[in-house]
């Protein structure tokens, strides 16, 4: 091969070179915002210690919650239920959780921490978090895993077996609320809504004076007896 030939090679190769660095480029620029966005998340629970949580009405936490491997886990009933120290109005959460066979729990948000409150619920919605197939309560379709507690059942059913992961997103936002588990929106409602009142007058909560009336207030994780592990727990701020 002569000189020429040579050059035409080493030209074309320098070319193809810049260009696979200027697509690479292209990448990490096109990636940057999803990273950034997971950054805006406040991390609630990193499977390290429990610093940002607390017993409701209380300043500790009971014992029987647990970081087992990395996991928060109520190891048994009689804990009570904990909560964020934080406060949030318009928030987004995820997390995940798992329940153990035949098991209850639920997530609270916008709970209002008083010492005339004798408990979480009294104040505050419930995602649910439920064994279908084996609680009683797997009979009601509003006490359904995902449901909104009492009020509002599951479009379509999501949940993972018992004994595996469930992935969760809580929205609310000025009101409007969904409840995503494992990747698909099963519940949404405006609170304050002519819907969501005739569901509120045919719940167990239609007396109780302080359901629902906060639009900020803590996030909760119930302790109704039964084992339960929660892992990933973040929020974001809307």
């Amino acid at each position: 091969m002569n000189n020429r030939y040579w050059l035409l090679l080493l030209l074309v190769s320098a070319v193809l070179t810049g260009c696979a660095e200027e697509s690479t480029t292209t990448d990490q620029e096109t990636l940057a915002p999803e990273q950034e966005a997971v950054s805006e998340r406040q991390v609630l629970f990193d499977g390290a210690d429990l610093d940002q949580w607390k017993g409701y009405n209380q300043d500790t936490i009971s014992s029987k919650w647990q970081i087992e491997e990395g996991t928060l886990t109520l190891t048994e009933g009689g804990a009570g239920d904990i909560m964020t120290r934080e406060e949030f109005g318009n928030f987004e959460l995820e997390l995940e959780w798992k329940i153990s066979e035949g098991g209850n729990s639920g997530i609270f948000f916008h709970v209002v921490e008083s010492d005339t409150l004798g408990a979480t619920y009294l104040s505050a919605p419930e995602m649910q978090i439920l064994d279908d197939a084996m609680h009683p309560d797997g009979e009601l379709i509003t006490h359904r895993a995902g449901a909104n507690y009492d009020m509002q059942p599951c479009s379509s059913v999501a949940t993972a077996p018992v004994g595996e992961w469930n992935k969760v997103r809580l929205i609310y936002n000025e009101g409007a609320v969904e409840h995503w588990l494992n990747g698909v929106m099963v519940v949404a409602y405006q609170e304050g809504s002519d819907e969501w009142k005739e569901q509120l007058a045919k719940s167990k909560f239609h007396d109780w004076p302080m359901y629902a009336k906060s639009s900020t207030g803590h996030i909760a994780l119930q302790d109704h007896g039964d084992k339960v592990w929660f892992r990933n727990i973040r929020i974001k701020s809307l």
